[in-house]
């Protein structure tokens, strides 16, 4: 089967396919307590801005209750991959409020990075449905990793519907509550998509252990690993990105962004082209959808793009009949932040620092 025909749909209450309507998450996983480090004191300078307004950013909170929608389609073909090297050790972080936590759930042996159309906030073409996790086009049968060490808190069919519930749109999944959090707030992941789970709720896990392996159950009608990313519990309504997450291949780096109109609102499903001269690419990265998605608490992000080797970069875009280019540096391991707001233009400076102190737990090596 070929990558292009690797796509799958969620078909959500009360029978309606492909509906936009309100969904309930499936029943928590038992919450254990987070034993926080002493208080740490953090201060982070600001980069000069490339070019903006004298006037300050409004930021906007992102907050909504709008009903969550999902899918995990994966509609055409990712293009064709570099040689990739071996990830950062996890925990990595240049900046205090960066979480590289995890290892990829698949190995470096097999496709182990997300498909390049069809990443976290993303709709599926011509539906209002939202994709609340990236998906990654190993081989039917290739093994699912954790991500790192923690507990297994489901296995099996039903983690979004319940148990005993043949027509999850996960499938056959595994959920992992992780011993490390972060700012006082459980982690947890989720491999969906399994055709064989090989652990049970209740056995700790240590990071590169096989959980099951890459399928094609629940709604898909082709073999790849959905992956999620869930902060404070288990539920789908506190999905954050996974590239924001996972560690990055050595040397390479992250680009996050938040792109915002005029009065400060965000600016949605927005395909900006990166490119780099150096070495002859360009990728396609779209601004996320209205809803179902969670950004960072620190970056309040409505774009990323990672697994972006160090180098200069030109970033171009057209809104509103405008069109706008700026160039910028990715640097190894690290995030490199941009903002755009529309009649100011663009800069890298970073977030201000949500408080004078953060409470972290980054994993143990």
């Amino acid at each position: 089967m070929t990558k292009s025909s690797v796509v799958c749909f969620a078909a959500l209450f009360f029978g309606f396919f492909l509906s936009s309507c309100q969904i309930s998450a499936a029943a928590d996983a038992s919450e254990s307590a987070i034993i926080e480090p002493a208080d740490q004191t953090i201060n982070i300078p600001s980069a000069d801005p490339i070019y903006s307004s004298n006037d300050p950013i409004i930021w906007q909170n992102l907050e909504t209750e709008e009903p969550l929608k999902f899918t995990f389609p994966t509609p055409s073909d990712p293009p064709v991959s570099l040689w990739r090297p071996p990830l950062y050790e996890v925990p990595w972080a240049l900046n205090p409020y960066d979480h590289f936590y995890f290892i990829r759930p698949i190995a470096a042996d097999e496709v182990n990075w997300p498909l390049a159309d069809y990443r976290y906030g993303y709709y599926f073409p011509g539906t209002s449905i939202v994709h609340t996790g990236i998906d990654i086009d190993a081989k039917r049968g290739a093994p699912v990793i954790a991500a790192a060490d923690g507990t297994v808190v489901w296995a099996g069919i039903g983690l979004y519907k319940g148990p005993d519930s043949p027509d999850d749109p996960y499938g056959i999944a595994v959920a992992i509550r992780h011993n490390f959090g972060f700012d006082r707030r459980q982690l947890y992941t989720i491999y969906a998509h399994l055709d064989r789970v090989d652990v049970s709720v209740g056995q700790t896990v240590k990071a590169g252990d096989q959980l099951g392996i890459v399928g094609n159950t629940g709604f898909t009608t082709g073999p790849h690993l959905h992956f999620e990313v869930r902060l404070e519990r288990n539920s789908y309504y506190v999905s954050r990105n996974p590239e924001l997450w996972l560690a990055p291949p050595q040397g390479w780096g992250v680009l996050v962004g938040r792109w915002m109109k005029t009065d400060g609102s965000l600016i949605r499903l927005l395909d900006v082209r990166i490119s780099s001269q150096e070495i002859k690419r360009s990728w396609v990265v779209r601004t996320y959808a209205p809803e179902s998605v969670n950004s960072d608490d620190y970056y309040r992000e409505n774009l990323v793009l990672s697994d972006l080797p160090a180098g200069d970069y030109t970033l171009q875009f057209s809104y509103n009949d405008a069109d706008y280019q700026t160039r910028f540096r990715i640097m190894p391991g690290a995030i490199t932040y941009l903002t755009f707001r529309e009649g100011y233009g663009f800069s890298n400076r970073l977030p201000d620092a949500p408080s004078s102190k953060i409470f972290w737990q980054p994993a143990e090596p």
